[in-house]
């Protein structure tokens, strides 16, 4: 637990702006984990003690935009043979072209240096659920079969307010996939429930095949 706690200072030192001697960490509302989760907590504190918190996260997902929408970029993030200086070179073009702040910038760059580029989605993406907490918001994700018209959408999204705690937001994140048949699958916070057709069938083979 400490050497994770000295590594987390370490890259909030290397994430700060500032030149002074740093602050105690600012705990992120949730816990994460893996690589990107190491890197999006330090990003979170150091974007805290600049108070720079939504500065960085409007950077990040425009970001994760240009990389969504540019495969020939998203290759170049994945391909072992280009060197990091080149994938942090062109990573780091995107951020001046966009005024990114100096915070995500320096992150870039530790992940260039440390070649991590290749978690950079993964950094932004933990980074908007730390986000989330941080504003009280509860993460929601509803799986479907078909698309749920406004009538259901209206009934599922009262049913599940009944799991939020006082002060706590509904952020509802909708899924279409058709191998599910019928039902839903719901994931809400820690919370998980598998009410789909095809889960069901799952259960009655797996029965089927049991010997009697």
């Amino acid at each position: 637990m400490m050497a994770m706690s000295n590594s987390l200072s370490l890259l909030v030192r290397g994430l700060s702006t500032s030149t002074a001697r740093p602050a105690a960490m600012v705990k992120a509302p949730i816990q994460v984990f893996g690589v990107a989760g190491r890197y999006a907590t330090a990003l979170y504190s150091a974007a805290s003690k600049e108070k720079k918190l939504d500065a960085v996260e409007k950077d990040l997902n425009a970001l994760q935009g240009v990389i969504d929408g540019n495969t020939n970029l998203q290759d170049l993030l994945k391909n072992p043979i280009i060197t990091r200086a080149e994938k942090k070179s062109v990573v780091l073009g995107v951020l001046k072209e966009q005024k990114a702040s100096p915070l995500v910038t320096n992150l870039v760059d530790l992940l260039g240096d440390n070649n991590r580029l290749g978690v950079v989605s993964g950094v932004a993406k933990t980074f908007s659920d730390i986000m989330s907490a941080h504003r009280g918001e509860v993460i929601c994700e509803v799986t479907t079969a078909k698309a749920l018209d406004a009538s259901t959408m209206k009934s599922l999204q009262e049913a599940l307010k009944m799991f939020l705690k006082k002060g706590e937001t509904l952020k509802l994140n909708t899924k279409v996939d058709p191998a599910l048949i019928g039902g839903m699958v719901v994931n809400v916070g820690d919370r998980f429930v598998d009410m789909s057709t095809a889960s069901k069938i799952n259960r009655m083979a797996a029965l089927i095949r049991q010997p009697l």
